[in-house]
């Protein structure tokens, strides 16, 4: 019974590395063929992603939807401390709806 208890507790974690994984080839793939605005969205987003991942692991919410609220507040916070012209900050949320689907 431990062994089933312990198997069904690493599928979430499981579940969520894929995503990671899934995620940062979608990075990978820029940096091999994207266009240089492309290549600087998915730059700038790695770093938020990284962070975020991180605190997602630390605090053991290891799901899509935490990942994404998370990534969310990370991105409106740095925006509303001005990084980023709207057009990029547009085109960021964007890139990153299309990783996350």
């Amino acid at each position: 019974m431990q062994h089933q208890d312990t198997q069904q507790n690493q599928e979430p974690h499981q579940a969520f590395e894929a995503l990671v994984d899934t995620i940062q080839n979608k990075f990978d793939g820029v940096v091999e063929h994207g266009t240089d605005q492309e290549l600087f969205i998915a730059g700038y987003l790695s770093g938020h992603f990284s962070l975020v991942v991180s605190q997602c692991q630390l605090q053991g919410e290891e799901t899509a939807a935490a990942l994404n609220t998370q990534m969310l507040a990370s991105l409106d916070k740095a925006f509303a401390d001005g990084e980023l012209e709207e057009p990029d900050q547009q085109q960021v949320k964007a890139f990153w709806a299309a990783c996350i689907q």
